[in-house]
């Protein structure tokens, strides 16, 4: 018997990939067009990415078929996409996949027009009508260059008609598969990730009268450059810091509109693996280039603490400053509350921007002071720095440092706290010592933060002041 030729295995490999090409170009080629939709659904992740899931519902002929399906996301990633048929039976093969996203516009179709012939029309005043010409495409790069009779010419002040559009040129990105269908219909499920579209939370805070309490009120900004538009969606929020592998002023408006009123919660929502979803509990319509907002929580007469705090530095702790360190210091004015379901919250909170407001005598409502919040759990308290006290202030002299040994220093302090209010108020003094500390000696109980830091928290009487000094030894290696 004679040897194989070794010819033969690389003939077999050129059969094969001159096969598919061929059986691609005989295919039928139909399209499926976001009219066709059954169903859309939209998962935004607050990472400025989000999934979409669609079912369409598409005639197939048996057999190979191109099908060319439009009205998908231009930021899509087309390495996550997926489709299926939703009857399951093995009906449906996709034996190849393309993203087209050659898209169609003047530049792009003069592009595709070099070396080729088109018309040009200008106007000619004199005989009143537009004259035409023929021109070949010489070059797009930097302007239009046309061969019009024996002339080059460019910038030519007049129109240029086309005798056709490019095959390769769509006119919103698709997806094209050369599908093998065993059934005349098929329901289609696509689900594929997309970037560009993206979701915060804002809230709006406006306190009492007496700082105590206050109505919160959270929005959901949904800002969507993904390409394309969700028509009555079924829209799901992410909150959480999704893994991922990196690829190479409308809230003031609606605060002043009124309290925030107790209301039924748009969205439900669920503990999802290690991140929080929220569901909005009715279709909504995300449009291409649109943002929109909808309401995530109303919390009225939420408790409130309002604290002022002066926060030193840890470098005083390790050397000598001779005298005065601060003069005039600004204390910094904070809002606390409890994310607790006894404080008329208990939901888990995404991360965003919280805007404070507060009525003058008047009654409207002026703007305080912001901070960004972190995605806060249940049963977590919130910290908000509105800004920085005017009516308190703060002087700091270092009194003694001495230094013991290599890393240790033994010092004392004076903390003059300044009142010009005309109520006592009570301020929370926090010194990071940044190492092994031991309070000799203070005129005020001290509290212990951490093994690095403590705190004093002297009141401060109206139009008055306070004298906090205190001795304190500490080492850092």
């Amino acid at each position: 018997m004679p040897a194989p030729s070794p010819w033969l295995p690389s003939l077999a490999i050129a059969v094969l990939c001159l096969a598919a090409p061929a059986r691609a170009a005989e295919a039928p080629r139909l399209r499926s067009t976001p009219e066709q939709r059954r169903e859309v659904s939209l998962t935004v992740y607050n990472q400025d990415f989000g999934l979409v899931r669609e079912r369409r519902a598409v005639e197939l002929p048996r057999g190979p078929v191109a099908l060319e399906f439009e009205g998908v996301a231009s930021s899509i990633q087309p390495e996550t996409v997926s489709i299926r048929s939703l009857a399951g039976d093995g009906t449906l093969r996709v034996l190849e996949q393309n993203y087209r996203y050659d898209l169609l516009s003047p530049q792009a179709l003069l592009q595709k027009y070099v070396g080729r012939q088109v018309k040009v029309y200008r106007w000619n005043d004199v005989t009143g009508r537009e004259e035409e010409r023929a021109a070949e495409v010489l070059a797009t790069n930097g302007g239009l260059v046309l061969r019009i009779g024996d002339e080059i010419t460019f910038d030519y002040p007049g129109r240029i008609g086309f005798p056709e559009i490019p095959a390769n040129l769509i006119a919103r990105p698709s997806l094209v598969w050369l599908l093998e269908s065993g059934a005349e219909r098929q329901e289609l499920e696509v689900s594929y990730l997309a970037g560009q579209i993206n979701w915060r939370a804002d809230y709006v805070l406006v306190l009492s009268a007496d700082d105590r309490s206050g109505d919160l009120t959270g929005w959901v900004t949904l800002d969507n450059r993904s390409g394309a538009s969700y028509e009555d969606a079924k829209l799901k929020l992410v909150a959480g810091d999704v893994q991922r592998v990196a690829p190479k002023a409308v809230m003031d408006m609606m605060v002043m509109r009124g309290a925030a009123q107790e209301a039924a919660p748009q969205f439900r929502e669920e503990s999802f693996f290690e991140y929080h979803l929220y569901t909005l509990e009715r279709p909504a319509s995300v449009l291409d280039n649109e943002q929109k907002q909808i309401t995530l929580l109303q919390a009225p007469g939420v408790g409130l603490d309002k604290r002022l705090i002066l926060r030193g530095e840890p470098h005083w702790f390790r050397g000598a400053y001779g005298g005065q360190i601060e003069s005039r210091r600004k204390v910094g004015v904070f809002i606390e509350l409890e994310n607790r379901e006894a404080n008329r919250l208990g939901m888990p909170l995404p991360k965003g921007v919280v805007r404070v407001y507060k009525a003058d005598s008047e009654g409207g409502r002026q703007f305080v002071g912001e901070d960004q919040i972190d995605h806060t759990p249940r049963d977590e308290r919130i910290r908000i720095k509105v800004g920085e006290a005017f009516d308190v202030v703060a002087d700091r002299r270092q009194m003694e440092w001495r230094e013991q040994g290599r890393c240790a220093s033994e010092s004392s302090f004076e903390i003059e706290l300044r009142n010009h209010k005309k109520e006592e108020v009570e301020v929370e003094v926090i010194e990071p010592a940044m190492g092994d500390w031991e309070i000799l000696q203070s005129s005020h109980p001290h509290t212990r933060k951490d093994a690095q830091s403590f705190s004093f928290t002297p009141k401060v009487p109206a139009d008055g002041k306070t004298l906090v000094s205190y001795r304190v030894r500490v080492r850092w290696c």
